[in-house]
Formats: structure tokens, C-alpha cells, sequence
């Protein structure tokens, strides 16, 4: 069993930053992927970023790519999502979430989750 509990929401003016972390609490934090997740009000929740259990690879929602970048520290069981250049519709909650996948130095933005946290409201305006 996993908790995973995110911080670091809030608002923030357009072309800010700020970096959210999700810590997570259970055993073997290597042998998960953890990922990103985000929904806007009204609309569908969507993927934004993963990263395998090593940290070694990563994926980007393409609306995210090359702003947001995804890291995960194991010894500290907490992994990151720095955003820069944020704009108006990067608001949303966000949701970390993780999935057991031993072994693996990839992941995917389609594997469905076992594991949620609650959310940070990220909030994007000037």
C-alpha cells in the first residue's frame, strides 16, 4: 500500500514557476512509476508527466513538453514536477499518482493508476 500526499500549489502569475512535490509513504518506491496528473474545471482529467521507478525515463504530454520536467529523489520517496512558463490554462488540480511496474525504465501516460493523492490547485493569472 501506498499514500501519496502532493504540495506546493497556489497561484502564480503567468510565465512563473513553481515546483510540486509529491511525497509518498510505503515500501519499494523504486519498483513504481509515479505520475502526473491534472484536471482543469469542466474538464477531463489528463496525463502530464511520468516517470519510471529509477527515474531513468520520462514522458510529457505535448501541451507540457519542454516547460515541465519530471524528477523523483527515492531515498527521499518524493517526486517532483517543476513547471516554468506557466500559463492561464495550466490551471487545474494536480494529482500525483503511482503504479507498481518493477523493473521497467519506461512508462506511459495511459497505464491506468492504482494509487491517488488528493491534489494541489494550481492556479494560474495575473
Amino acid at each position: 500500500q501506498l499514500q501519496l500526499v502532493e504540495s506546493g500549489g497556489g497561484l502564480v502569475q503567468p510565465g512563473e514557476s513553481l515546483r510540486l512535490s509529491c511525497a509518498v509513504s510505503g515500501r519499494g518506491l523504486d519498483q513504481y512509476a509515479i505520475s502526473w496528473f491534472r484536471q482543469a474545471p469542466g474538464k477531463e482529467r489528463e496525463g502530464v508527466s511520468c516517470t519510471d521507478g529509477s527515474g531513468t525515463g520520462a514522458n510529457y504530454a505535448s501541451s507540457v513538453r519542454g516547460r515541465f520536467t519530471i524528477s523523483r529523489d527515492n531515498a527521499k520517496n518524493t517526486v517532483y514536477l517543476v513547471m516554468n512558463s506557466l500559463k492561464s490554462e495550466d490551471t487545474a488540480v494536480y494529482y500525483c499518482a503511482a503504479v507498481w511496474r518493477p523493473g521497467l525504465r519506461v512508462c506511459s501516460l495511459t497505464w491506468d493508476m492504482s494509487y491517488w493523492g488528493k491534489g494541489t490547485l494550481v492556479t494560474v493569472s495575473s
